[in-house]
């Protein structure tokens, strides 16, 4: 049975529009024991934001700025992951030295100056993360003393492994009600606990 098919009416894009982004739906209360996939970034749902290794510094400043995030994939052209680029990175004496030691300005630092090197990252296991609870997730990033951690998974459709999630130690600390100044020393783990028995 043939339909008639309508055209729509098309219509100018007016200046200025942007487009939409994908947005986590999460809870808007939780516990440290609630379960750590409720914290955890799904890169399946949630587009990764990536970053080129020649990318300058300040570039790299303004996206996570403008992105809200604290870190950043660094990929090769086929999208392969190189390392990552956090705000602690950026934060560090890393820059401080190479200007100091080669002489050029911090206008002129890359991306992959300060980068923390893929060798480098650990990652957790989505099969671990599963039965985990986010006081787990919190005790894990403090042990190693940082601020995310990336989660591996395998793809059922090719059982090609892949970065499938990163928890946020500053995320966390929002969404157990603790008010995280970028400026400030990052959350200790002891704030964390208050503030999950709290809430």
């Amino acid at each position: 049975m043939k339909h008639a098919y309508q055209a729509l009416p098309l219509h100018g894009l007016d200046r200025g529009i942007h487009h939409a982004r994908p947005k986590q739906q999460l809870p808007r209360r939780i516990t440290i024991d609630d379960p750590a996939l409720s914290v955890m970034t799904d890169l399946c749902q949630i587009t990764a934001i990536t970053i080129d290794l020649t990318t300058p510094l300040t570039k790299a400043v303004d996206l996570m700025i403008r992105r809200r995030v604290r870190i950043l994939l660094v990929c090769d052209a086929d999208d392969a992951i190189l390392g990552v680029l956090t705000s602690r990175d950026i934060d560090s004496e890393k820059a401080a030295r190479i200007i100091a030691k080669t002489g050029i300005s911090r206008d002129e630092l890359l991306v992959s100056d300060v980068m923390t090197l893929r060798p480098k990252l650990q990652v957790l296991m989505m099969e671990d993360v599963l039965g985990a609870r986010i006081g787990d997730i919190i005790a894990t990033l403090r042990q190693v003393s940082r601020q995310h951690a990336l989660v591996l998974d395998t793809d059922p459709e090719n059982d090609i492994a892949a970065v499938r999630g990163i928890f946020s130690l500053a995320e966390i600390g929002l969404r157990l009600g603790l008010n995280i100044n970028r400026s400030q020393q990052p959350t200790t783990y002891a704030e964390l606990e208050k503030a999950g028995a709290t809430v």
